[in-house]
């Protein structure tokens, strides 16, 4: 659904603005052996003027991928790579500023349709679609300090973690396969 970013192309300003960056960094080729996969608010335009774009990919060997990124981005302001586990997986996050964006690079070992990140996205653009003015609440409450998950558990009344009760909800209304 999101693979590609030509979408982009014709969206807001902002996501035009994302689209040229993209492509001036050279990421999605760069990255390309990784499926690189635009994920977070700006795609579905629940983006504040603060918000990152974060790229997730299908990592198996950390340390080659590592390389890579310290070779072609290092020498952007605020670089900088950690390794750290993240719900019991192995994590490679990269996060740099490059003309007035905050990249967040995020690797695991899981396909990148199958990875949170894109399972959050697909089922709060399914909610966006479904429900008028559900876009102006949920920026509404992201002004007021909840992030994108908390804020549409809060609309929807999600019991416990924001992140499962999400996916749950999800698999629930048949937005995203059962696991």
């Amino acid at each position: 659904m999101f693979q590609h970013i030509d979408y982009l192309k014709k969206g807001n300003h902002k996501q035009q603005q994302a689209y040229k960056t993209i492509h001036e960094l050279n990421l999605l080729n760069v990255l390309s052996d990784y499926s690189p996969t635009l994920c977070g608010t700006i795609p579905i335009e629940l983006d504040l003027p603060n918000s990152d774009l974060d790229i997730i990919m299908e990592v198996h060997d950390f340390d080659q991928v590592a390389t890579i990124l310290d070779h072609q981005y290092q020498s952007n302001e605020g670089y900088e790579r950690k390794m750290k586990k993240i719900r019991g997986r192995d994590v490679l996050k990269v996060n740099f500023s490059y003309k007035g964006f905050v990249f967040e690079l995020f690797g695991q070992d899981l396909p990148v349709d199958k990875q949170n990140a894109y399972l959050h996205m697909v089922i709060e653009y399914k909610l966006l679609q479904k429900y008028d003015g559900l876009r102006e609440i949920i920026r509404g409450l992201k002004r007021e300090g909840f992030n994108t998950e908390a804020a549409f558990a809060h609309v929807f009344v999600l019991e416990g973690d924001p992140y499962d009760a999400l996916l749950e909800y999800g698999r629930e209304q048949g937005y995203i396969a059962k696991t």
